[in-house]
């Protein structure tokens, strides 16, 4: 993702809890708001920019609660509701796309991350990455090395596919309209592991989804790679049962975020393993199926294909 350079964009999930408070009201709506909203949507606006330029201080509660004039519980309640997630939450998400940005400069140690990010040591670093980013900063920095990652192409019904596991389970499956091309996306999410092109049996686990009993899905193992949320999210994705829809605000609602509808939908876009984690079966509240990242026509007949094999 991107680095927190750019103050008034960053990049993917930190996007969109700056802008949740902001995006969501367009300059008509604002102009209808009831003044205690203009109030909140200013206070909200007001916090979100000072804790961009001051998080290299770690700001607390308290702090950015002064900052807006408010209580910290007030403030604590009023920033959650705007934004979709906590005050704290949104500075441990600046912090870590930050040293992230640090820790892929090549010379850079985890030391040098923890200080320019404002924090006390590398323990906390560790400690931070381990929440938010489901890995430790060494194995961010690192890219994937020393991970042995197999890989091999399959036919399903919907088209030729990539899969990829690790000793753990399955880490990546995409549709390889593009072979070539497929396994540069699986290089870029770990651009550091050793690849060899073999099958295994966590791959054919794996693909018996499409020939075999659904009711065994639970075999099938994964090593996946993101965030709590999107971890979050993907863990939804996978109680959707077979011919089944829901929609990016029931997912939200599921997971307790309601008002993350944008951060889920780049969740699910962003989902490493396809078809098994059921991103297809997400639809807009309106009833269109909408985009996919594998193409909206091979969407339609896999849902379509689900449908037929439950009836």
């Amino acid at each position: 993702m991107g680095a927190v350079c750019d103050r008034h964009l960053l990049s993917a999930r930190i996007g969109f809890y700056k802008l949740a408070a902001r995006s969501t009201f367009g300059m008509s709506k604002q102009q209808s708001m009831k003044a205690q909203d203009q109030i909140n949507y200013n206070r909200v606006a007001e916090a979100i920019a000072y804790i961009n330029q001051h998080f290299k201080d770690q700001p607390d509660l308290d702090a950015v609660a002064q900052k807006v004039h408010l209580s910290p519980f007030h403030f604590q309640r009023l920033f959650t509701e705007w934004a979709g997630v906590s005050p704290k939450k949104f500075l441990q998400f600046l912090t870590v796309e930050y040293a992230k940005s640090i820790l892929q400069q090549r010379q850079a140690t985890l030391s040098d991350a923890a200080f320019e990010t404002g924090l006390s040591g590398t323990g906390r670093l560790h400690d931070l990455f381990i929440k938010i980013e489901g890995m430790t900063p060494g194995e961010f920095k690192n890219g994937g090395a020393e991970l042995s990652i197999n890989y091999s192409y399959a036919e399903s019904p919907f088209g030729n596919i990539l899969v990829a596991s690790t000793a753990k389970g399955i880490c990546h499956m995409a549709f390889a309209d593009d072979e070539q091309r497929a396994l540069q996306g699986l290089q870029l999410r770990f651009p550091n592991a050793a690849y060899r092109q073999m099958v295994d049996m966590m791959q054919q686990n794996a693909l018996y989804i499409f020939t075999h009993d659904w009711s065994k899905l639970d075999q099938i193992k994964l090593h996946l790679k993101g965030t709590a949320f999107q971890l979050k999210v993907w863990e939804a994705l996978l109680k959707i049962p077979v011919g089944a829809l829901s929609t990016y605000k029931n997912i939200a609602t599921n997971i307790h975020q309601p008002n993350a509808l944008r951060a889920v939908g780049t969740a699910i876009g962003q989902n490493p393993v396809a078809f098994i984690i059921p991103c297809h079966r997400v639809i807009q509240s309106a009833g269109t199926f909408g985009n996919y990242h594998w193409g909206a026509t091979r969407k339609t007949v896999m849902i379509g294909w689900e449908a037929a094999k439950v009836s």
